[in-house]
């Protein structure tokens, strides 16, 4: 039975719900003066009655989130049916109301977008990867059919993320590093600079602190000087507008703190050194003007070469158009000028919010520019379909969101655009996925070059192909891109799988004829049996999982006929457990004491030398060719390229201290590499820190940095006994004076 609304009037409630709410119907009939308010006021009263009594964690009513996310929808200028959603987006989630109660009460339409951004919670998933993959995947399949949903979905984690102060620490660092992974590139991907940028700095703060602090404060110590700086320029660039009678505004910026800390990490530079912190920005009339600008600030200032580009003539591909040059001022100041017009800012800003249509009841038309925006995620669905594993999934998500392109040339001329560091095997794919399959070469620019090359913006490539070739392994170890990293992997797995379902057979025939056992007689139905007994579906997973070593040839057949292995293994059993224990020992140190293998103790564990995990780092097991089960962390580089075999990944975690034979956790080896000014005392107060911290330093190497400024590398190999540890130690080393930045050196 449907709730009736129309109990609580608009008037009621929490003094302050009544204020914001008076206050978004003001924005929505500034922005949106022909739109029908009706169905905002209905859902606002149906909020009021339905979160009543409910409380946010800073203790203010809970009404006042909905409403703050409506008001950024608002100011977007949206339409009444995504403000009405956005003030109904948490009602399935946190309270009894069902989505069909939605849809009676408030339509399809309403009901679809609110079903989009509830978290699926009624489902148990195996860990919190799971869970996130699978909410990102329902969001994204809902985006594809009304935008919607995701642009409600940023402005709910935009407000999040604007009180997260109120949460304990370690949610706050979850939700504010999921915000930096996922939502911030999507907001860049649909064009939206201001929410990406205000949702890059809130996360800045939470998932790195210390940095936060320190960028914060050398930018504010330069803020009054070049502000003013940026005065003087902009009132002259004002009167040569004039004089050369370009219409238009003129604006200025200080670079945002977490676009610094990018490039101080990737330029290994204090912020002193970062040129671009000053930005100026000229919105002009018209597309001509755009270009005049250009060539009137070029004849006052001197132009930075390299640094002229035209992203008007060349779209990005999230449709972010202008033209960007760096000029070099009088005193040695280097500023960023961007020149766009009207259109071209709204379109930077606000991005698909920007062109979004909702007019004359066409509640589906979409400009042919956001279904451009909108293509790759309808292609990534599309890609989904073979990806049943969620950190598959996420991974693939995480490079379609990358934030940088490069601008390549088919020889008939037609823009291919590909994540930054792409070769001619994305390319290859890029182009028809056959094309990559067969590829066995390319001509970049008329010359050729091997399939790994790097291509660079401006490259005219052209693929060779050869049939009966196929994709090499060790493709994936150059490939960028998800469609073709997806396409390698599925065509690898296809190809080892079945090579996988037939050794596991002659492995299993193997074992049958040593211990005279006569499987001919089996049936299918036993070997299902069996299959299930290990967790797999049918009988070629269970054959696949013998084959790579999953699982054992011996056990399966113990399943298959009960004891018949059962008389030999009795013969001496004490012998055969010595000699397992000996072989780890020997081969693996003291590794097997503090992994464990589910449900299998029998099984040789060491961890991975690319990575070396730690203790409180999630892991994930690879069943390896003839060494047993390599433990990698679930961050390492190189378990992107082993997720695709999907039949040789097996749950591992790390043994409890009680279980260990010393019943404490041991020490790991970890690599830290400091960058910090080159100055006397500076090592001691280094060493310092690991002292505190109760670590053993094994070793140390210290050498200059060639470049500006004396700078020194230290690289430190120490003991630490788990990642909180670990933690207290970097942090311990950031906040000393001097210190520039300090990274953990996955290789020992």
């Amino acid at each position: 039975m449907a709730t009736v609304i129309a109990a609580v009037p608009v008037e009621e409630g929490d003094p302050i719900a009544a204020k914001k709410f008076g206050y978004l119907l003001a924005t929505v009939r500034a922005n949106r003066p022909g739109d029908e308010i009706g169905l905002i006021e209905r859902a606002y009263k149906f909020c009021l009655l339905h979160h009543q009594g409910q409380k946010r964690a800073s203790g203010e009513p809970f009404i006042v989130h909905p409403l703050e996310v409506a008001q950024v929808l608002a100011e977007m200028k949206l339409d009444a049916t995504a403000i009405a959603a956005g003030l109904l987006h948490d009602a399935v989630e946190d309270t009894p109301v069902t989505t069909e109660e939605i849809s009676e009460q408030f339509g399809e339409q309403v009901a679809h977008i609110v079903e989009g951004v509830t978290k699926i919670d009624k489902i148990q998933f195996a860990n919190a990867e799971e869970r996130q993959a699978e909410n990102v995947r329902k969001m994204l399949l809902a985006m594809v059919t009304d935008v919607r949903v995701v642009l409600i979905k940023l402005a709910d984690r935009l407000h999040n993320m604007r009180t997260l102060e109120h949460l304990p620490a370690e949610k706050q660092q979850a939700i504010a590093r999921e915000t930096m992974e996922i939502y911030a590139p999507l907001a860049h991907r649909l064009g939206m600079g201001k929410v990406r940028g205000e949702l890059e700095d809130l996360g800045f703060r939470y998932v790195d602190p210390i940095a936060y602090e320190q960028v914060h404060a050398a930018v504010e110590a330069r803020r009054g000087e070049g502000e003013a700086f940026l005065a003087r320029v902009e009132k002259l660039l004002e009167e040569q507008m004039r004089a050369n009678g370009i219409e238009g505004r003129v604006e200025w910026r200080i670079k945002r703190l977490y676009s610094v800390h990018g490039k101080l990490l990737a330029q290994r530079i204090s912020v002193e050194q970062v040129f671009d912190l000053l930005a100026l920005r000229v919105v002009t009339k018209t597309l001509q003007d755009c270009y005049g600008m250009m060539g009137l600030i070029h004849s006052i200032w001197r132009p930075v070469p390299g640094r002229i580009k035209d992203f008007i003539a060349m779209p990005r591909p999230n449709m972010y158009q202008s033209l960007h040059t760096t000029v070099m001022a009088e005193g040695g100041h280097q500023f960023e000028v961007q020149i766009r017009t009207e259109e071209m800012h709204h379109t930077a800003e606000e991005g698909i919010a920007a062109h979004w249509k909702y007019k004359g009841g066409k509640n589906d038309e979409v400009s042919s520019r956001d279904e451009k925006r909108l293509a790759w995620v309808r292609q990534l669905m599309e890609w989904q379909r073979e990806m049943t594993d969620p950190a598959e999934f996420i991974s693939s998500l995480k490079i379609d969101l990358y934030p940088e392109e490069v601008y390549t040339f088919t020889p008939k001329g037609k823009v291919v655009v590909l994540p930054q560091d792409a070769c001619a095997i994305d390319f290859a794919y890029a182009i028809h996925t056959e094309v990559g399959n067969t590829c066995t070469g390319a001509r970049v620019n008329g010359r050729m070059v091997p399939l790994k090359t790097r291509l660079r913006n401006g490259d005219v490539v052209e693929v060779t192909t050869q049939a009966g070739r196929s994709p090499s392994r060790d493709w994936l170890t150059f490939a960028k891109s998800s469609k073709a990293r997806n396409k390698i992997r599925h065509f690898i797995n296809e190809r080892q799988r079945e090579r996988a379902i037939e050794i596991g057979r002659k492995l299993l025939e193997r074992e049958a004829r040593k211990f005279k056992a006569a499987i001919s007689k089996l049936t299918d139905a036993d070997y299902t049996q069996a299959a299930h007994d290990y967790g797999v579906a049918a009988t070629e997973d269970l054959m696949a999982g013998i084959g790579f070593g999953k699982f054992s040839a011996r056990h399966a057949l113990n399943k298959l006929m009960p004891g018949v292995t059962q008389q030999q293994a009795a013969q001496d059993p004490d012998v055969s457990q010595t000699f397992g224990e000996t072989v780890k020992k020997i081969i693996f140190g003291k590794d097997y004491d503090t992994l464990k293998v589910e449900g299998l103790a029998d099984m040789l564990v060491y961890r991975a030398r690319c990575c070396n995990p730690i203790r409180g780092e999630e892991i994930i097991g690879y069943v390896t060719r003839g060494k047993g089960v390599a433990v990698h962390a679930r961050k390492c580089s190189n378990v992107e390229n082993l997720l695709f075999d999907s039949d040789r990944r097996i749950t591992v975690e790390w043994a409890k201290a009680s279980e260990t034979p010393e019943g404490k956790p041991p020490t790991y080896p970890v690599k830290l590499t400091v960058f910090c000014d080159d100055s006397p005392g500076m090592l001691k107060e280094l060493t310092a820190v690991f002292s505190d911290e109760n670590s053993n330093i094994r070793g140390v190497d210290m050498q200059p940095v060639t470049g500006e400024g004396a700078e020194a590398r230290v690289d430190f190999v120490a003991e630490t006994q788990d990642v909180k540890h670990l933690a207290r130690l970097v942090t311990g080393l950031r906040k000393l004076e001097g210190v520039r930045d300090v990274q953990r050196m996955q290789r020992i």
